[in-house]
């Protein structure tokens, strides 16, 4: 029995220490609107995407901040790189962009909100031109519709 006590004893209570409060969980970083340009821009280039060019919108109209346009080999390779693209928007950056046109895949455009996103095959590129019409100076237009003579 005086083994017993002896160890009852030996293990009378320590002093509990106070647990450090737990972490909280730490918040995704989102990076700003500014490098959405340049993050697309890398993941077209990661995919193989041609002839990549970024027109800025700003004192155009209002749809947008940028508009990217690239140049796919393929229908193919065009509709999934607007498919990829689309689904890395929406995990690394928590941006639910809309995609048109993959179904041929002759185009397609994603709008990822400040950024537009135009994929084409080069036949069709070539053809709709957006390089041209975007790419003009539209400071220098005169927007009066009727001129009294």
């Amino acid at each position: 029995m005086r083994y017993g006590l002896a160890m009852k004893r030996l293990k009378s209570p320590v002093p509990k220490q106070k647990k450090p409060a737990p972490k909280k969980a730490a918040k995704p970083v989102v990076k700003p609107r500014a490098e959405l340009q340049d993050y697309i821009s890398s993941m077209l280039d990661g995919d193989k995407a041609q002839n990549i060019v970024s027109i800025p919108l700003k004192g155009k109209t209002t749809i947008a901040e940028y508009m990217l346009i690239a140049t796919g080999t393929s229908s193919r390779h065009v509709s999934s790189m607007a498919q990829k693209l689309r689904d890395k928007l929406s995990t690394d950056r928590k941006i639910k962009a809309r995609i048109e046109g993959v179904e041929t895949g002759d185009w397609a455009i994603i709008d990822a909100g400040d950024v537009m996103v135009h994929l084409f095959r080069e036949e069709v590129r070539e053809f709709y031109d957006l390089e041209k019409l975007w790419g003009a100076d539209f400071s220098m237009v005169n927007y009066t519709r009727y001129q009294s003579v």
